[in-house]
């Protein structure tokens, strides 16, 4: 049974792997067959499911919310998480570029449109999707406090943050952000090395760990990386009796700042087999191992 995790000192708790729902438009699954999986993860223990409004373009919450008026009352076993400030060209006819904002104005639209599409009254946690290089943070904090004071988001957090973004943001608001999702995994490690998982650490709050299997590359990328990747996972999964996918998220949970893995399959199989991770301990020079492979070098 996954475990339930304290985000922060206010009382968020998010389950240890959260579901992500970003494909779920692509799993060409009937309102019920949606219902049915819904069940299952929770099952699992991983009531905490990742969205964002423009995920599926803008259809994944919408299909979700389908799924859910099946059975409202499961709405209260759920934590629901999703984004907004992103604003694809499907989102206007008249615009000519994808663009980052977090306008009051666009925030506060943002957030109805998502309790419209999931069929919901309050979301659990929402966060900024990327930094926009054009937020003013006082009007980000002002309208946060008026989501929050209307019922509409309980809790806010951010996505794909800088540290001194992260600390911007949070140097205007009186709650704490309960988490920075960012993408971690052994291909692309920039967040080990410039500060984001050092601040969370130091913060005590749980990342989001987005793309841990490097959206399928670790499989079958051909690159001298990923060659090296390969062949170290699977001498350590052979030493582990565990799968590649397995060790990889056990990689990402053994490190300090515990991030939460977001799971991006539809097949529950697939789920249950990255939940069996959790009970998975590399050695530290296995962790290491991974991470020389996809640096291609030693530690200085």
């Amino acid at each position: 049974m996954v475990k339930q995790i304290q985000m922060t000192s206010t009382g968020s708790q998010f389950s240890q792997f959260v579901q992500g729902y970003w494909r779920l438009a692509e799993w060409g699954m009937t309102q019920q067959q949606r219902l049915t999986f819904i069940k299952q993860h929770l099952e699992l223990g991983i009531d905490t499911v990742d969205h964002a409004d423009i995920y599926g373009g803008y259809q994944c919450e919408q299909l979700f919310g389908e799924a859910l008026a099946l059975e409202p009352s499961l709405r209260e076993q759920l934590t629901i998480v999703t984004k907004c400030d992103i604003k694809l060209t499907a989102f206007s006819p008249a615009q000519r570029i994808n663009y980052y904002d977090c306008s009051a104005a666009h925030i506060e639209a943002s957030v109805n449109n998502s309790l419209q599409r999931l069929g919901i009254e309050q979301i659990d946690t929402l966060l900024i999707h990327r930094p926009d290089y054009l937020m003013n943070a006082d009007e980000v904090a002002q309208v946060f406090d008026a989501l929050h004071q209307a019922g509409k988001v309980a809790s806010f957090g951010v996505s794909n943050f800088t540290p001194s973004q992260f600390d911007l943001l949070q140097s205007r608001l009186d709650a704490p952000l309960v988490t920075n999702q960012v993408e971690i995994n052994p291909v692309n490690m920039q967040v080990l090395d410039d500060g984001t998982l050092d601040q969370m650490q130091q913060y005590r709050i749980h990342p989001m760990a987005w793309s841990c299997l490097a959206g399928g590359e670790i499989f079958t990328g051909q690159s001298e990386q990923h060659l090296r990747l390969r062949q170290t996972l699977q001498i350590i999964a052979d030493a582990q009796g565990a799968t590649l996918d397995q060790i990889i998220y056990a990689w990402i949970l053994a490190m300090p700042s515990q991030p939460l893995p977001i799971i991006g399959s539809g097949n529950i199989d697939r789920v249950k087999q990255a939940v069996a991770a959790s009970r998975i301990e590399l050695t530290r020079e296995q962790w290491y191992e991974i991470w020389v492979a996809s640096k291609g070098h030693g530690v200085p």
